[in-house]
């Protein structure tokens, strides 16, 4: 009897085990066959990253008809590649030392410097002002000049999949991650002079994605439940739009991101649909439509809106939610993506960068919105362009538009290396379940002085009024240790 029951407990372990690793490989949503790690836009969305089992890559983004590859490195697996703006300078991090961050100027090849952490790093954030590295519970704010720790967050709740973000502005320097990990609260933390700004109620559940706007003063929030998007002001936390994304469903949001002027939101998830929401004040409805020209349905939407106070405010809260102002119908679903907007060729544009390895461009009507139509689309882990099929239009309904989309899509080109040198030794972060179970060491940098003029090179054409890699002076080596 003892030994049925131990056979039992055994195989209840081994089904509990089984159970877990599905639900971790689900989670992660990538394509194995792809080799792709991770995908994701810079700070200006300028250029792609992608990290692959083989090295990185970097893409140019100045054209939609050609998708230029500025830089590849074979020398190792890359699970994060981000890159500082258009500058040669780049933070990666490898699946075989997942505790090791190294800034690399990637156009000489040569590494600037290295940090050791005494966890997995899960996600890393730059801009001009601060380099932060994200473990699972604490977060490391870096001064990007010289690479030193200038503060540490200690103890924060259990962040599994290092969801984090940084302002890309460096006046409005904020740094924005979960404040707990049973409700959705979002701490924001001012980077620049170190102290907490405030914690935001953002959604019932827990968070799943986070993105600031160009400017930094608003973010924008999703839950796990991934039905709700929210924008509010980092100022002092006040809700400024409110968008559903569906009911049908509760997905897997993964990445939200803000056009440079702010005016649109963009948000991806596992789905199929990728949505485009429009930041504007909601339009009044006349009051002086007469009740004969407005018929039944105007009666109606008085009758619900006098009876608003009197209902739930859960049900209020649906008929203040703006709709999706336009979307995207993607050839797939169950991957993890990132999305942004973008001006290419002085024209908006809508990019959707997934795990499979395959970059879709799209085209974004700005006055009408709708659905997006796919203008070109690359594959980004070096294997063969693939020419994505129109939906059968009868001639009766063939249009210029229809012309030039079928002639767009089918002159699919690859990417075209431009440089191809290996590194002598940034959202798609879905590697942190392949790195879970990593022995946890003690935290030491080790920063080699003489390559902090790498620095200076490293950036191109720095704005004015600040942020240059300019400084001469030598920086001695650097050895921390966190108690």
């Amino acid at each position: 009897m003892q030994n049925f029951a131990r056979n039992v407990d055994v195989l209840t372990q081994g089904l509990k085990a089984g159970i877990s690793g599905l639900m971790n490989l689900a989670n992660q949503g990538g394509d194995p066959a792809s080799g792709v790690f991770f995908v994701n836009f810079n700070q200006d969305c300028t250029s792609l990253a992608v990290g692959t089992k083989t090295g990185y890559r970097l893409f140019s983004l100045s054209s939609v008809d050609n998708l230029e590859q500025i830089y590849e490195n074979g020398s190792e697996d890359i699970c994060i590649v981000e890159r500082l703006f258009s500058s040669s300078l780049v933070a990666v991090v490898s699946l075989t030392s997942p505790r090791k961050l190294k800034v690399c100027h990637f156009k000489k090849g040569t590494e600037i410097c290295n940090y050791s952490y005494s966890n997995t790093i899960l996600a890393v954030k730059l801009n001009r002002a601060r380099l932060v590295v994200c473990l699972e519970e604490s977060l490391y704010i870096h001064n990007i000049r010289d690479m030193k720790v200038l503060h540490t967050i200690r103890d924060t709740p259990p962040n599994p999949s290092g969801l984090c973000t940084l302002s890309i502005n460096s006046d409005n320097c904020f740094l924005a991650y979960p404040g707990s990990n049973t409700i959705g609260e979002v701490q924001i933390f001012d980077a620049i002079n170190l102290h907490a700004k405030t914690m935001i109620p953002a959604h019932d559940s827990p968070l799943a994605a986070l993105g600031f706007s160009p400017s930094g003063t608003k973010v924008a929030t999703a839950s796990e439940k991934g039905t709700v998007i929210r924008v509010f002001l980092v100022h002092d936390g006040s809700k400024l739009y409110e968008f559903r994304r569906g009911v049908k469903r509760c997905v897997s949001i993964s990445s939200l991101a803000f056009s440079m002027d702010s005016t649109f939101l963009c948000c991806s998830s596992n789905t199929e649909t990728v949505h485009v929401f429009k930041l504007e004040e909601p339009k009044e409805v006349p009051r002086q439509a007469s009740e004969e020209n407005q018929g039944w349905m105007g009666y109606l939407t008085k009758a619900v809106t006098a009876s608003a106070n009197y209902l739930p405010s859960q049900v209020t809260d649906v008929f203040n939610q703006g709709r999706a102002f336009a979307s995207v119908h993607l050839p797939y679903q169950g991957l993890r993506n990132v999305c942004a907007i973008t001006m290419i060729q002085k024209v908006l544009r809508l990019l959707v960068a997934s795990a499979d390895g395959t970059l879709y461009v799209y085209n974004l009507d700005t006055n009408e919105g709708g659905d997006c139509t796919l203008l070109k689309q690359y594959r980004l882990d070096g294997k063969p362009e693939q020419v994505a099929e129109l939906p059968p239009v009868s001639a009766a309904t063939l249009t210029n538009e229809h012309v030039e989309t079928s002639a767009a899509l089918s002159s699919h080109s690859s990417p075209k290396p431009v440089v191809n040198s290996a590194a002598t030794a940034g959202s798609i972060n879905s590697y942190a379940g392949i790195l879970k179970g990593c022995s946890p060491g003690s935290m030491s940098g080790t920063v080699e002085s003489e390559k902090f003029h790498e620095m200076a090179a490293a950036t191109e054409s720095p704005p004015k009024g600040g942020f240059r890699f300019d400084d001469e002076s030598e920086f001695p080596p650097v050895t921390q240790k966190t108690e």
